[in-house]
């Protein structure tokens, strides 16, 4: 058995997760992991997912060995709390969608940092990914705003 990777708690008013710190992640709240010298899984992180709810469908719009950009949309999500585009964040070319998604789009919710990821991407990442403290950084603003539109309501 592997040891658990190494993780960061993060806890800001209701909001708390385990975020793991040898990740990139995107101020939209995707993390990419480096699998293999350029190709990267990508996932939604657990805020994301949160606002998004269970996911009920999923679709992409582009093949494997697509080439994309970052910020391209790639495909769309519908949860039970939201829709959402999908957004590449790799520069490159698009390998292919998490085959598990197929009959278990669940498991984007149940586990998003191992078994629910996206899709593999092949290429460089976002150059505005930032590590796991720059991220909580940006949860931190994120929350920040929910709660003052919450109180403002």
């Amino acid at each position: 058995m592997s040891a658990p990777e190494p993780s960061i708690r993060y806890k800001r008013s209701r909001f708390t997760t385990r975020l793991p710190s040898d990740r990139l992640y995107t101020a939209s709240h995707f993390w990419l992991a480096r699998e293999d010298g350029e190709r990267w899984r990508v996932g939604f992180t657990k805020f994301a997912v949160r606002m998004l709810g269970e996911i009920v469908e999923y679709g992409f719009e582009v093949k494997p060995e697509d080439p994309v950009v970052v910020g391209q949309i790639i495909g769309w999500l519908e949860g039970f709390k939201a829709s959402s585009d999908l957004y590449c964040v790799v520069a490159g070319r698009f390998q292919a969608p998490n085959p598990e998604l197929k009959n278990k789009a669940d498991l984007v919710h149940a586990d998003p940092y191992e078994g629910g990821w996206l899709y593999h991407a092949f290429g460089q990442p976002d150059g505005a990914a930032m590590d796991v403290n720059g991220y909580t950084a940006v949860l931190d603003r994120a929350i920040d705003k929910i709660q003052g539109e919450e109180h403002h309501e």
